[in-house]
């Protein structure tokens, strides 16, 4: 896990990874966030060098876990952040605990379930990947490398069924959608349904960029979340 300094008078922003990959892709992200606020990037179980489960995990353990680490770090309310397949974690905590999550950020999500096969998500990685800057390619073979094959299959086929639209419908923080305007992992039309389906949902394209708009348009992308999150900021009123 990676922090920045904390301050109780500013967002807290939780960034969390999507399969294969880890907190490293945040960095530039997290670098912009903690301008306006406290910004944490983390590793799941499996991923970014961490230890295997030793059985595959639910997108709901996955959410779970995410409550008791919000719990541990004594963070009531927090801006979550989730790429990728780290976008159903971060919706499932949202369904989880709703009050925890002061707005919820899809960037790049996944499934549509029209393209909810591993060959279809292989011919979408493959064709972003082409395109992609190469600092962001390093940074994502790497992880994927230290992953390893085994683990990311065993998780792909959970991502695979897990319906992100039909999880949103019990969710109801404010919730934003991001995505790059050329990614062909997570389509328009598809992210267009998320937002439709959050009670509170938006719904930005980025334009020029791809799967991994985080790294690639860092600083735009922390300016869509800064201005979600300071519209759904909780005023603080003095005591009488």
């Amino acid at each position: 896990m990676e922090s920045t300094s904390r301050s109780l008078e500013v967002p807290t922003y939780l960034m969390v990874h999507g399969i294969g990959a880890s907190h490293r892709y945040y960095r530039r992200i997290q670098k912009s966030l903690a301008v306006t606020g406290h910004a944490y990037s983390i590793d799941l179980p499996g991923f970014g060098g961490t230890r295997r489960p030793e059985r595959p995990l639910a997108v709901e353990e996955y959410g779970a876990l995410l409550g008791r680490l919000l719990d541990q770090l004594e963070i009531p309310r927090a801006v979550v952040v989730g790429h990728s397949m780290g976008a159903q974690f971060v919706t499932d905590l949202a369904r989880q605990r709703p009050a925890a999550v002061s707005s919820l950020i899809l960037i790049g999500p996944v499934t549509d379930p029209r393209r909810a096969t591993a060959v279809q998500q292989a011919m979408g990685l493959t064709r972003d990947v082409v395109k992609e800057p190469p600092s962001g390619n390093l940074i994502a073979f790497r992880d994927y490398l230290e992953c390893g094959s085994r683990w990311f299959s065993t998780e792909l086929d959970v991502m695979l069924k897990y319906r992100t639209d039909l999880a949103l419908r019990d969710v109801r923080s404010p919730t934003l959608v991001i995505r790059g305007a050329n990614d062909p992992v997570s389509g328009s039309a598809w992210c267009a349904t998320l937002a439709a389906a959050a009670p509170d949902g938006y719904f930005l394209e980025v334009i020029g960029h791809r799967h991994l708009v985080h790294h690639s348009a860092a600083a735009k992308t922390a300016a869509c979340i800064e201005g979600h999150a300071e519209r759904y900021r909780p005023v603080a009123h003095p005591a009488l």
